[in-house]
């Protein structure tokens, strides 16, 4: 049985009356199967560090100020030292009880760049795949979403978006700790995001099909991944390391991930920006103290990483499942 603090049951409420609904029993099962019969190492203290920081708070709601996830100041607020509990902070920025968490990635400048070239997000159900900590989840929810769904298996990145939530009080948010591939074909979603996740995944086009599962017809898909330059016959395969990372794959250029896409029957599929990772954008903090992108990259020539393959380049497609 698990007895850790972080239910589900929030979610569920969530989703009665809704098309998910109809998958209520098989994610109650994977939750089961994936969660709680998989305690994590660290899953006393870190039970104990949520129940010690929210235990007596009021939710005091959220907002967003120059690309900060805000969630404003607390008569008992939350001090850096207890945030920094649930060190490293990867995705962000966040301004908790007055304290600024500064990750390693600067989130926003991503959001920034693929708002514009997506649909209106207003009273639609979105899905974020490899969500991390859940900060888009907020942003998605700030575009109007009606409900935001994470996915993501770090059992860390779930215990501060527990902290989030219960500070806040937002009930249109929820992370399942699952993979992608551990979900049926959900087929409801209006939108669905999948950012920084292709280029691990040993069959790209697998992912590509389960994201089209996860849509419902004519619904959009938003995908950020690794690319490099070529025309649509280019794809890098790292031979050991790509940047330090063993578990990079596939780095197609942009022109062949679009037709990756487009083999798979979506349509409307634009390559909406195409951008070099700086050391600003990621990069290493009193927040996230682990070598970073500047650590990664080739010391006498920043326009490659240090096995000499090109320098991380990040591109977001848009497309849209068959009608």
């Amino acid at each position: 049985m698990n007895t850790a603090p972080i239910k589900f049951d929030g979610f569920f409420d969530a989703i009665s009356g809704t098309a998910l609904n109809r998958h209520r029993a098989v994610l109650t099962d994977l939750l089961h199967h994936h969660y709680e019969k998989r305690p994590h190492g660290h899953q006393a203290e870190w039970d104990q560090y949520l129940k010690d920081m929210t235990a007596g708070r009021k939710p005091t709601g959220w907002e967003v100020e120059d690309g900060r996830v805000v969630i404003p100041h607390h008569e008992r607020p939350l001090s850096a030292e207890q945030l920094r509990r649930y060190m490293p902070w990867r995705k962000g920025p966040w301004r908790i009880h007055g304290v600024d968490i500064d990750c390693e990635w600067r989130s926003d400048w991503k959001w920034d760049r693929l708002i514009s070239h997506i649909d209106d997000l207003e009273h639609k159900r979105v899905l974020d795949v490899g969500c991390g900590n859940g900060y888009h989840l907020f942003r998605m929810l700030e575009a109007g979403a009606k409900i935001a769904l994470g996915i993501d298996p770090t059992r860390l990145f779930l215990y501060q978006f527990a902290l989030m939530q219960a500070l806040s009080g937002e009930t249109r948010a929820h992370i399942l700790p699952l993979r992608s591939e551990h979900l049926p074909g959900l087929g409801c979603f209006d939108t669905v995001f999948s950012m920084g996740v292709l280029h691990h995944r040993r069959s790209p086009i697998d992912h590509l099909q389960e994201l089209k599962g996860f849509l419902k017809p004519g619904g959009q898909l938003v995908l950020e991944t690794l690319v490099i330059n070529g025309d649509e016959s280019r794809a890098l395969v790292p031979p050991d390391t790509y940047a330090s990372m063993s578990n990079i794959w596939f780095l197609p250029s942009a022109p062949a991930l679009a037709r990756w896409v487009d083999r798979l029957n979506f349509r409307d599929t634009h390559i909406v920006d195409v951008t070099t990772t700086t050391t600003e954008e990621q990069h290493r903090t009193e927040w996230m103290d682990f070598h970073s992108l500047p650590d990664f990259l080739s010391p006498s020539n920043p326009a490659k990483t240090i096995e000499g393959l090109p320098a991380p380049t990040r591109a977001i497609l848009t497309a849209r499942a068959p009608s």
